[in-house]
C-alpha cells in the first residue's frame, strides 16, 4: 500500500529530489493520494517533529478470490486507522541524501465477504538515496488483521531529465517494480511514471496491464 505511500519536498533546504518521503519539515502538514487501478488510500500526516509524524489514513484495496477471475468479482478490503512516521536515520553526502524510514499504522479493517470488522496493524521500512539527478528507493510493508493479509516489498529507480531552479517544476522517469501478497493471491507488477516534483507539491503518472495510477501530496 502505498501506504507507504508519502512526501517530499525539499522542504528540509535543498534543491527539489527525486524521492517521495512520508513527511515535511517539522510543523508542516503533508496530504497525500494513492490511487492504482486496484487500491485506492488517503493519507494526512503533521510533522510534529523533524524525526517524527503523527495522522490518519483511510484506503480500500482489491483481491481476486482465484487465479484467473475476472476483475468483477474482486473482493474489496477497506481500513482506518492512526499512522506514526519515524526517520531512523539519515546520511546526508557531499552530493546525495539517503534515509531510512519507519511506518506504522493501527486501526481497523474490514473484508467484503466478512461480518464486522477486525484490528488492524502496519508496519513498513523505507530505505531511499537520491541526487538532484538520480533516484532508488526500496520498501516493505506488512499489513495484518485476524483474517485478512497484505504484504508489499517495492523497488523504484528513476532519473530527472535535466536540473531546475528551487522555484520551478522537476520531471523525472521513474520505473517501479513491485510484488504483493495478499491472504488469496500473490500479484506482481511493473510500472513506468512519469513524476513532477514543486517545492510544495509531487504528482505521479504511470500505468501499467492492469490500467493508469494517479499519486500526488500537498505540503503545506
Amino acid at each position: 500500500m502505498r501506504s507507504l505511500a508519502v512526501a517530499l519536498l525539499f522542504t528540509f533546504g535543498l534543491l527539489p529530489c527525486a524521492m517521495a518521503l512520508p513527511m515535511g519539515s517539522q510543523g508542516s502538514w503533508m496530504l497525500m493520494a494513492d490511487n492504482t487501478p486496484d487500491s485506492r488510500e488517503l493519507a494526512l500526516n503533521y510533522a510534529l517533529t523533524r524525526d517524527d509524524a503523527l495522522g490518519l489514513a483511510i484506503g480500500r484495496w482489491e483481491e481476486m478470490p482465484h487465479a484467473g477471475a475476472p476483475r468483477k468479482h474482486a473482493l474489496r478490503r477497506e481500513f482506518a486507522g492512526l499512522t506514526y512516521t519515524r526517520l531512523l536515520h539519515r546520511w546526508n553526502l557531499p552530493h546525495a541524501q539517503a534515509n531510512l524510514w519507519l511506518l506504522g499504522a493501527a486501526g481497523t479493517a474490514r473484508a467484503q465477504e466478512h461480518q464486522g470488522s477486525d484490528g488492524m496493524g502496519s508496519v513498513s521500512f523505507l530505505a531511499d538515496y537520491e541526487t538532484t539527478r538520480v533516484y532508488t528507493a526500496a520498501g516493505v510493508e506488512t499489513m495484518r488483521t485476524s483474517r485478512l493479509r497484505h504484504d508489499t516489498r517495492s523497488v523504484r529507480a528513476g532519473f530527472s531529465f535535466y536540473e531546475v531552479e528551487y522555484e520551478e517544476v522537476q520531471p523525472w522517469l521513474i520505473l517501479e517494480l513491485k510484488q504483493e501478497r495478499f491472504s488469496i493471491q500473490t500479484k506482481n507488477s511493473f510500472t513506468p511514471m512519469l513524476r513532477l516534483i514543486h517545492r510544495r507539491y509531487f504528482v505521479e503518472l504511470g500505468g501499467n496491464r492492469d490500467g493508469a495510477t494517479l499519486n500526488f501530496m500537498l505540503n503545506y
